[in-house]
């Protein structure tokens, strides 16, 4: 069952990750009218939002894009920073929605933050006893009902990190939709691309979580779905 479910979650997340670079190559071959490059639409919208202390920097890789609160970095692939077209457009603002969030104090950004620690913790923990439960049974010594609970809320926090980035992600995407279309650093055209770019990003959140989702469901049936 685990096997099948691995399968075929790696399956529609190939299927969904395919698709999205299909999108971006489609619409990076658009010129962007406004003739705007993503490093260039992304310091206007932090402008805008009269947030100065984050800076905008190139990373290497495709699709690499990302917001960092650590060092309030908006971080663009070259693809996306020198892009002037509808995808790196989306790209840019959408990591540029997750700087406005930080700014702002984001309730759901917060939490998913507050997070990061408990989830990678948890994480550790799970690798610990799956990996020791492979060798000599349950090598730990631990009771099999303590080994379940330490399995699913372990597998709980993951899975709930993987919930609480949904929100995160198409909050952003929102937030970066209404300030390219209220700006006018899209046409209506270019705006419907970059809205049909951001809905492919966020399949992929999506589909993160539907597998954790399925997983975490798995786990609880093993341990605890035989008991009367």
């Amino acid at each position: 069952m685990i096997i099948l479910i691995v399968v075929v979650f790696a399956i529609l997340g190939f299927v969904v990750s395919s698709r999205l670079k299909s999108k971006f190559k489609k619409y990076s071959q658009t010129p962007l009218q406004a003739n705007l490059s993503g490093a260039e639409i992304a310091k206007l919208m932090l402008a805008d939002n009269n947030i100065h202390d984050v800076q905008v920097v190139c990373v290497e890789g495709q699709l690499t894009d990302h917001y960092n609160p650590m060092n309030k970095t908006v971080n663009l692939s070259p693809d996306v920073f020198y892009g002037r077209n509808a995808a790196a457009a989306a790209v840019a603002a959408h990591e540029c929605g997750h700087a406005v969030q930080h700014a702002t104090s984001y309730t759901w950004l917060n939490f998913r933050s507050a997070m990061v620690p408990i989830q990678n913790i948890s994480g550790k923990i799970l690798n610990v006893v799956l990996i020791a439960s492979l060798f000599g049974g349950f090598a730990l010594g631990l009771p099999v009902p303590l080994i379940g609970y330490i399995v699913v809320g372990s597998y709980g926090v993951m899975t709930l990190f993987t919930l609480v980035t949904l929100p995160v992600e198409f909050d952003a995407s929102n937030r970066a939709l209404a300030w390219v279309q209220n700006r006018n650093v899209v046409t209506r055209d270019e705006y419907a691309m970059s809205k049909d770019a951001l809905k492919w990003a966020a399949m992929t959140y999506v589909v993160a979580a539907l597998a954790s989702l399925a997983t975490l469901a798995y786990y609880i049936f093993i341990f605890f779905g035989n008991r009367d």
